[in-house]
């Protein structure tokens, strides 16, 4: 059997030139020299080494993170149409259909702080769609029957089996005069974005969020518009640089989902 490659696929250590050979690496004197660092064989050894960390994760399931910042949905696994926010797609293997056209089949969302629409594509076919955002964390959340509001800001993708609405959040303070949610229920996956690693805490009577940072929520918590707390570190022009917070209330069981990062 061939020797195992070295670290990051390079061949050992090679003598310099004129210096005595050492077993198994030079070749004799008056042979010609292997040079550079690429391995005999066309260098896939060699390669296949330093690449196999990287390589595609397939698990035969419907969705499947390659890393933390990047997701694979297999449209052929259940057949059910994929809708994701446009410009996510970063490759597909196979048949697949994209369609932007006609939003309004649940397509338009109005975004956060800009009151701008937030485009969804439709994405059909048998093949695999590979989805990501400015490297942002991917977290695939699955719903079996219950529901959880998740920020518009932070919505990936999402099976088209679930049933969704968006929610206003009201209130004086919040970029755009509200706070843009979309509700999910029933069965299915919606893969959730964040800057940097969330943590998720249980609801209590003293649980705040600043608005700015809350990514999700479990739909029976009760929220409520706090009064303003601080000010921002940077304010753009026309807002005063006020914040408010959002009051959680509800049951024991219930969560909300924070990231480390202002909107």
């Amino acid at each position: 059997a061939p020797p195992a490659p070295s670290p990051y696929g390079q061949p050992p250590a090679q003598p310099y030139p004129g210096q005595p050979g050492q077993p198994g690496q030079p070749a004799p004197y008056g042979q010609p020299q292997a040079t550079g660092g690429v391995p005999q064989g066309g260098g896939a050894p060699g390669l296949q080494a330093a690449l196999s960390t990287y390589r595609e994760a397939p698990t035969g399931q419907r969705w499947t993170p390659q890393n933390t910042r990047l997701m694979r949905v297999d449209l052929g696994v259940g057949g059910q149409p994929v809708l994701a926010r446009q410009g996510a797609m970063v490759l597909y293997q196979g048949k697949v259909d994209f369609s932007y056209k006609g939003a309004g089949f649940r397509g338009r969302i109005v975004g956060n702080a800009t009151g701008q629409e937030m485009q969804l594509m439709r994405c059909t076919g048998q093949g695999q769609v590979f989805l990501a955002e400015n490297a942002a964390e991917l977290h695939p959340i699955e719903l079996q029957g219950d529901a959880i509001c998740v920020s518009a800001e932070n919505v990936l993708a999402f099976d088209e089996s679930l049933h969704h609405e968006v929610r206003r959040i009201e209130g004086h303070g919040i970029p755009g005069g509200a706070l843009f949610t979309m509700q999910f229920q029933g069965t299915g996956t919606v893969v959730v974005k964040t800057e940097g690693t969330p943590v998720v805490l249980p609801v209590t009577p003293t649980t705040f969020a600043d608005s700015n940072a809350i990514v999700a929520w479990s739909a029976g918590a009760q929220v409520i518009i706090s009064s303003q707390v601080r000010l921002r570190r940077s304010a753009y022009p026309g807002h005063s640089g006020e914040t408010v917070n959002l009051q959680f209330r509800g049951a024991p069981g219930n969560f909300i989902v924070v990231q480390p990062h202002e909107v």
